[in-house]
Order: structure tokens, then C-alpha cells, then sequence
């Protein structure tokens, strides 16, 4: 597959550890100041890593903030829980988010997998193939709501679908997404991509219409880790960078890496 995509930077700014929004807030400023395409946070309740219990903060209404304090970059969530929202009310925030932003929203969704937030929130965690079920179920609403919707959103909102699984998030990919976000390594990522070409054929879809996503490796191999990656055709790469300082050194070096090319 040859992409036809520019390569973008992403930034997850993971919503943990910053005991005062103000440190997120001064975050996505400088990720904007540095040239960043896409600042992403992601759909928990709690630190992933870490202490367990220490601050956090929550996804969508953090997008809305976001998408009032920027003017350039893109935002979304890599990725909202489609366990936590009722489909068409998610439709409805992110036409909502999409209208404040002036058409910068990117729709990440996945079928969840984190067992605390559900227990502590009351949502059934239900098991690995329920959750992708639900998911199937949740996508075509959601896209039916998004045409329903008054005033209608600024565009169509690209949908990006994270995740590897073979037989039913792949599939998911090929018939809904605008980006796959793969969280396998470069070693493991040419046999994902070869499972969603195949998918692809089954369901009359062009994979080179889909834009590949992957997270860059923050160590000292970034750029290397950043040049395999775009040599499999990701184009859009993704650092994580956590509270509550936020150090942004990855990001610049990805962006002037971005332009030099």
C-alpha cells in the first residue's frame, strides 16, 4: 500500500497525575506552539500507571475545553470507551465538540478493556468478544445519529478505531474507520495490516483509504522507531507524554524529524 496521507504528529497528553487541570491546559498550548498535528488524551477514570488512585480527569469534557483553547490542531480521544456512552448521545458530544473546534474533532472510539473503570463506574464489564459486539452494535448508530442531527456536524467526523484483534476489530476497521490505530510494534504490524487488506477485499473497501495510526516508542530509539514505522505506511504517529509535567521533548523532535523530510 502506498499512502497518500501526509505524515502527522500526534501528542497523547494521558489525563494522569496532573493534580490541577492548568498543567493540561499549558500542555496543549505548547503542543500547539510546537507544531504538533493532533493532541489526543484518552477514556479512563483512573492512572493507568502509577499510583492508582492519583489525580485524573475525565475525556469528553476535557475535548470541549480543548476545542475552545485551540485554533489549529486537531483533538480527540485515543480512545473513548464505547462502553461508558450511549451511541447516539456520543454522536451528539462529538457533533457538539466537532461544532465548537470548527471541524477538528477526530472520533476515536474502542471497545474498552480497562476492568476498574467499569466496577467503580457500574458499568458491566462483560467479557472481551461482548464488548466488540457491543461496539459492532454502537458504530452504524452512531453514524445514523450524526445524519440526524440539527445543525448537522461541520464535515464528516473522521472515525479512528483503535486496536489489533484479527477476527472482529479489524473487520470493525475496514467497514467504519477513517483511521486504525494499531497498538502492536513495527515487528508485528505487517501482519495486522495484511489481516486488514483482507478485510478490507471482503467488504469492497480500499485499504489505502485508510489512514494507519501507530504510538512512537519515546526512548532513545525514537526516530529510528518513527522511521520503521512510516516505511510500513503509518503515517500518523503518536508519542505518549504524561502528567503532571507534561515534558514535551519527543514531540518537538518528531516534529522537526516531520519537517525535514
Amino acid at each position: 500500500m502506498t499512502a497518500d496521507f501526509p505524515i502527522r504528529i500526534g501528542v497523547q497528553l494521558q489525563p494522569q497525575h496532573a493534580a490541577r487541570y492548568r498543567s493540561i491546559r499549558d500542555a496543549v498550548r505548547r503542543c500547539e506552539d510546537i507544531g504538533v498535528d493532533i493532541a489526543f488524551n484518552w477514556d479512563h477514570f483512573f492512572p493507568l500507571y502509577g499510583d492508582p488512585e492519583g489525580p485524573h480527569f475525565e475525556c469528553w469534557t476535557m475535548l470541549a475545553a480543548w476545542a475552545e483553547q485551540t485554533s489549529r490542531i486537531q483533538i480527540g480521544a485515543l480512545v473513548t470507551c464505547n462502553s461508558y456512552r450511549n451511541p447516539e448521545l456520543l454522536a451528539d458530544m462529538a457533533r457538539t465538540v466537532d461544532h465548537i473546534c470548527d471541524g477538528r474533532l477526530i472520533l476515536g472510539i474502542g471497545s474498552g478493556w480497562k476492568e476498574k473503570d467499569y466496577a467503580e463506574y457500574g458499568y458491566p464489564f462483560g467479557t472481551a468478544g461482548s464488548r466488540l459486539h457491543d461496539l459492532a452494535a454502537a458504530l452504524p448508530r452512531i453514524k445514523a445519529r450524526l445524519a440526524k442531527l440539527n445543525p448537522a456536524p461541520t464535515r464528516n467526523i473522521p472515525v479512528l478505531i483503535g486496536g489489533g484483534g484479527e477476527r472482529k476489530t479489524l473487520r470493525l476497521v475496514a467497514e467504519y474507520a477513517d483511521i486504525w490505530h494499531s497498538f502492536t510494534s513495527a515487528d508485528e504490524f505487517p501482519a495486522k495490516s495484511a489481516v486488514l487488506h483482507r478485510h478490507c477485499a471482503d467488504v469492497g473497501r480500499d485499504p489505502a483509504s485508510i489512514e494507519r495510526s501507530a504510538a512512537v516508542d519515546s526512548g532513545r530509539g525514537l526516530i529510528a522507531n518513527a522511521e520503521a514505522l512510516t516505511g510500513l505506511g503509518v503515517t500518523l504517529l503518536t508519542v505518549g507524554c504524561n502528567g503532571p509535567d507534561y515534558d514535551l521533548t519527543a514531540a518537538e523532535t518528531l516534529c522537526r524529524w516531520r519537517d525535514s523530510r
